[in-house]
Formats: structure tokens, C-alpha cells, sequence
């Protein structure tokens, strides 16, 4: 291994430690709670050589989350259109959930946080997740098609309402508030059940329609 491949190496590990520092802190305290100087002193390291990696704050939690969105969306990519529309659908709102059980410190920085920036002033950045998007919303176009979901509903006023009550369920495991006999698991398979099958059976949505955004929420 040459010196330059070494050096490589080495900052990879820094940015990465850096990284893991700056969500470690902004879980436990809150983003706007926490400062460059923070971060510097959990890795040992001067403010300026923070910055020698991120020009800001804001810089950090963008990285977080571009990997958080990654996690989130990998599979999603990954996967080829299955036989079942209304299958593909519930899967991917499924994996939402697991992803706030197995990767829970980017979940609650991503989509908890109030104070952390908006994701869409950096849309290149976060270019794939209007592919990730797009792509949930041609699933629900087959659904409807296949005559699985009515017809007239809005893509994404459907998206809203399957994954609205998965992240509350998600946020009240995360934040402790779910009673000792309650499961997320079971109560966010249900949540997504019991909403598919109001859609079918023709439930009428009264949520207005805008035109959809290049990313999602707070961030979906």
C-alpha cells in the first residue's frame, strides 16, 4: 500500500469517526444543542480540524443523512418490481419500520428532529430519493391499475397516510412511551393493514393535493 493510499485510508477513518461522534451527540442532545466544538472534543480533536472535513454543522448532519437515507433506501433500489404491486407497497412501507429498529440513531436524527436543516435546499445531494420516490409512486399507479386500489386516489396523499402512522408508532417505541404488553412490530403491521384496507374498500381522503416534492417529509 503507497503512502497516498495510506493517507486515504486514514482521513476515511477520521471523517467516519467524526461522523459517528456527531450523531452519537445530536441523538443524545439534540441537534441544535450541540456544537462544532462538541464534536471536536468527543474525538479528541481541535475545532479547526473538524472543519478541515466539514465546512459546518449542517455539513455533518447532511452526510448523516445521506447515509441514512441509503440504509433506508438500498433496498428499495435494489429490488426489481415483484408480481404483487399491493406486496411491493407494503413492503417497502415495512422496511421503514424496520429501519427505525436497526438503525435507530439515524431514524430519530432524520425524522424526529424538528431543529435539524431541510433536506431539500441540498436536492443533488438527495437526488435518489426522488428515484426512490418515483418508483413508490409508479407501484401505487400499478395497484391502482390492477384494480387493487380504487381509482382517483393521489399517489401521494396514499404514501402519507401508510407511512404516517408507522413513523408515530416507531417514534413512541423509540421515545419509551409504548406500554410493556405493546409490540411496534405487531401495531405497525396493523397500522398498515388497517389503512390499506380502508383505501380499498374506498374510505374517502380529504387531504388537499399539492404537487409532489423532490424529497420527502420533514425529509419524506
Amino acid at each position: 500500500m503507497g503512502s497516498k493510499e495510506r493517507q486515504q485510508r486514514a482521513r476515511e477513518s477520521t471523517r467516519c469517526a467524526i461522523l459517528d461522534a456527531a450523531l452519537e451527540l445530536f441523538v443524545a442532545d439534540g441537534y441544535a444543542q450541540v456544537s462544532i466544538r462538541n464534536i471536536a472534543a468527543k474525538v479528541e480533536y481541535s475545532p479547526g480540524a473538524i472543519y478541515s472535513y466539514f465546512s459546518s454543522k449542517d455539513d455533518i448532519f447532511f452526510a448523516l443523512a445521506e447515509e441514512g437515507f441509503r440504509l433506508l433506501g438500498a433496498a428499495d433500489l435494489a429490488a426489481s418490481p415483484g408480481d404483487d404491486p399491493l406486496e411491493d407497497l407494503t413492503g417497502a412501507v415495512r422496511r421503514f419500520h424496520e429501519f427505525s429498529r436497526t438503525h435507530p440513531q439515524y431514524f430519530a436524527l432524520v425524522f424526529l428532529d424538528r431543529r435539524v436543516p431541510r433536506i431539500g435546499r441540498e436536492y443533488e445531494q438527495f437526488a435518489f430519493m426522488s428515484d426512490m420516490k418515483r418508483r413508490m409512486v409508479a407501484t401505487i399507479h400499478r395497484c391502482i391499475e390492477a384494480g387493487l386500489l380504487p381509482p382517483g386516489l393521489h399517489p401521494v396523499t396514499v404514501l402519507r397516510l401508510l407511512f404516517a402512522p408507522v413513523l408515530g408508532i416507531a417514534a413512541m417505541r423509540l421515545s419509551g412511551r409504548l406500554a410493556p404488553d405493546e409490540d411496534a412490530d405487531t401495531l405497525a403491521r396493523d397500522a398498515i393493514a388497517t389503512t390499506l384496507a380502508g383505501l380499498r374498500a374506498g374510505a374517502a381522503t380529504h387531504a388537499p393535493i399539492s404537487a409532489p416534492r423532490s424529497t420527502t417529509a420533514h425529509h419524506t
